[in-house]
């Protein structure tokens, strides 16, 4: 890493150099506060090879060169499985011909809870001030994901009529079996749509989009997706100094966020319903554009093995259900199985 400077030209940074920081058999890896860096300062990353600014500088301990480069703890430690949080400078110690390196936090002998464990004693509030400035950078992106999914009409988008013909599905099935609380129809509504479908690619970009998705980025999408859910919750979660940081991060944001939801079912719940006609006319718009994209022989084969394996579960619900006595449903389901069997 490069640093301009408006007086002394150009500076090369180093994790370790002759003006590290040495006390006793600890030596403290460089940071910005030690080559004195200002704020808004202009940095720049220098390739290796083609550097003029690359020098080798002799160490007193030893004679090894030291270049631009990143810290390496495999010159350090035996074994290095991996590299993550828990592998970082920030909070091993670095042997090197008996001298101790040490980043933003040192530990001691006295810090092992057994043997060949490290309890991390880290500053939290390094760890808390990252994670509420990159939450400030992403607020925007995760409000406008928000406010996308829970909207009825967002940017001219108008909602699929399939969403709101399942959701008054959903508000019959309660006024059927005499569900008066809200808060189930609310869950049924969380279940089925939500955290089934939305929380998915969530979590799972690559889904979607031909991308790799790293660990770190998991990590950060699991907190967005735990976020997702509790809105989506219609209990209280009781916070306290022992939860997770993922889920204080966006405590104070989780009441709005649930408004969001609640808007969104009720808006649903007052546009017009969605008739047969107009779901049957969907359906067949649907499977002309995408006619030559599935085979649908293979499709209704795998409807009727389901139906063969439920068959008296699928006749008796057909035999009762109001609707399909008006289409005979149990009825024509007997003849397939007729036509399937002589064939």
């Amino acid at each position: 890493i490069e640093w301009r400077t408006g007086a002394s030209g150009r500076v090369i940074l180093y994790d370790e150099d002759t003006t590290s920081k040495t006390e006793n058999e600890w030596k403290k890896i460089n940071t910005l506060q030690h080559y004195n860096v200002p704020d808004v300062a202009t940095l720049s990353l220098v390739p290796k090879q083609s550097s003029i600014y690359n020098f080798s500088i002799l160490s007193d301990k030893n004679e090894k060169s030291h270049k631009y480069e990143t810290l390496n703890l495999s010159k350090y430690t035996s074994s290095s499985p991996t590299f993550s949080r828990a592998g970082s400078p920030l909070n091993n110690e670095l042997h090197e011909n008996g001298i101790k390196y040490w980043h933003l936090v040192k530990h001691h002998d006295n810090d092992l809870q057994k043997e060949g464990e490290r309890v991390n004693k880290l500053v939290s509030e390094i760890y808390l001030t990252r994670l509420l400035a990159t939450k400030g950078t992403l607020q925007k992106f995760v409000d406008d994901l928000f406010e996308t999914i829970f909207s009825t009409a967002h940017r001219g988008s108008a909602l699929p009529l399939a969403i709101k013909y399942m959701f008054d599905f959903l508000d019959d099935q309660a006024l059927l079996h005499g569900i008066t609380d809200p808060e189930v129809v609310h869950t049924w509504k969380s279940n089925s749509l939500p955290l089934r479908f939305w929380v998915n690619l969530i979590k799972n970009p690559n889904f979607v989009f031909d991308i790799h998705k790293s660990n770190i980025v998991d990590s950060c999408l699991s907190v967005v997706a735990q976020t997702f859910m509790d809105s989506c919750s219609t209990s209280d979660h009781r916070l306290g100094k022992d939860s997770p940081s993922s889920k204080l991060l966006y405590a104070k944001d989780i009441p709005e966020y649930r408004k969001w939801v609640d808007r969104y079912y009720r808006d649903i719940r007052e546009m017009p319903p969605i008739s047969d006609q107009d779901m049957n006319a969907m359906f067949a718009e649907e499977s002309r554009l995408h006619t030559t994209e599935f085979n649908t022989n293979c499709a209704l084969h795998e409807l009727y093995t389901y139906a063969v394996k439920y068959n008296e579960q699928l006749t008796v619900t057909l035999e009762e259900d109001e609707f399909s006595q008006k289409q005979r449903l149990a009825f024509k389901l007997e003849q397939v199985h007729n036509i399937m069997s002589a064939e």
